[in-house]
């Protein structure tokens, strides 16, 4: 081989030398782009994992502390709701206390003239109330004329007969239609004496006591002419325990019970009141003050054991608005306005058996005049 052969050799050999090392330069350049690349992706998913796990450990921090925050401004809320309630129903009833309770100082209390009076216990039997009627006295003044009138020619004409039958079996006889005229005219007269006597019990009652001869007379006498008052009471129906009270406490109805109080001498069935259904009573009452054709409420007295309570003396009722009242003296200058049942009566005053206990000082004197006091604060006691 020669020299120019031999260059040539070398120049190649130098050339595939030069080229082997581009390609691995540019292979190295490549890998190592790649590694970066490959590194930065990571990185990058390392910081989106990071951010975004910061972002929901943040979010639900902030949720957990908002949530927190309304249930406690929730709570909070609700509690000072319910604290304003119980304060306001508090307030309320402090005012509704108040507003039944009168406070006067020593002079006021003299001004006023308010006394005070110790209630008593009392009992009280229950009974049936029933409402009534006094009766005229005319109606019974003309049965009863009738009845005398009648009996007086019954009377009159059987003596008349008796004369007649002893006449016309001896000399001087009478007719036989003498003596058959005054035996028409017995007829006559015990017919009518009858119908007078149907026509008292059909006003008195069938059951009217007249079995006692005289003694009926002089009663009869006695309504006749209104010494002694005939009241027709009404039960309604089912009020009544027994099939007839033994006796009756009478009232007069529009008044109080210490002003007008009777109780029944004797008692008998009545005819039944068309106009008020339940069962009828006549009653005796030895009140010739009493006024024909006064409204009455009568109290059928029971056998039943009492209900232990307090007699409320009529002074010191006071009326407002429809409801009763009186005034309990809790203590000195302090007057409560307690509330009372007027349905129980009795000859003194009014039965009550709760808010009021015996020996209380209840008003007396010048409850009407605490009354207008309270309804308006700004009277003045009189000088």
């Amino acid at each position: 081989m020669g020299a120019k052969e031999s260059l040539i050799i070398l120049c190649m050999a130098l050339l595939a030398a030069c080229s082997g090392g581009t390609r691995s330069a540019g292979a190295d350049e490549h890998a190592a782009a790649a590694h970066e690349q490959a590194s930065g992706a990571g990185a990058a998913g390392e910081d989106a994992d990071n951010r975004g796990g910061g972002k929901a450990g943040a979010a639900g921090n902030e949720s957990g502390d908002q949530g927190g925050g309304k249930a406690g401004a929730a709570g909070n809320e609700s509690g000072g709701e319910g604290g304003g309630k119980s304060r306001a129903g508090a307030e309320k009833a402090d005012e509704h206390k108040d507003a039944n309770e009168v406070v006067l100082s020593a002079d006021e209390v003299g001004k006023l003239g308010i006394t005070t009076t110790a209630v008593q216990a009392v009992t009280y039997t229950p009974g049936a109330q029933g409402f009534g009627v006094i009766v005229g006295h005319d109606a019974i003044a003309q049965v009863a004329a009738d009845l005398q009138m009648a009996t007086a020619a019954t009377r009159q004409s059987e003596a008349a007969l008796a004369r007649g039958k002893r006449l016309a079996s001896g000399p001087g006889a009478l007719g036989t239609d003498a003596v058959e005229s005054a035996s028409r005219q017995v007829a006559a007269d015990q017919a009518a004496l009858e119908l007078a006597r149907r026509k008292l019990t059909a006003t008195l009652g069938q059951e009217f006591p007249r079995q006692h001869g005289g003694a009926t007379e002089k009663l009869l006498d006695d309504l006749a002419s209104g010494t002694v008052k005939l009241a027709r009471i009404t039960f309604p129906p089912g009020v009544l325990v027994s099939s007839r009270p033994k006796s009756l406490r009478v009232t007069a109805l529009d008044s109080s019970p210490a002003v007008a109080a009777w109780t029944t001498s004797e008692l008998w069935d009545a005819p039944q009141d068309p106009t008020l259904p339940g069962r009828s009573f006549f009653a005796l009452l030895s009140a010739p003050e009493a006024a024909e054709g006064a409204r009455l409420q009568a109290l059928a007295v029971s056998a039943a054991g009492g209900i232990a309570g307090v007699l409320i003396p009529t002074a010191a009722v006071v009326v407002s608005n429809g409801q009763a009242w009186c005034y309990v003296q809790k203590k000195a200058g302090t007057f409560e306005r307690t509330p009372l049942e007027t349905n129980r009566p009795l000859a003194d005053g009014y039965f009550a058996s709760s808010g009021i206990s015996p020996g209380d000082q209840v008003v007396t004197s010048a409850a009407g005049l605490l009354l207008a006091r309270q309804t308006n604060p700004s009277t003045e006691a009189p000088d």
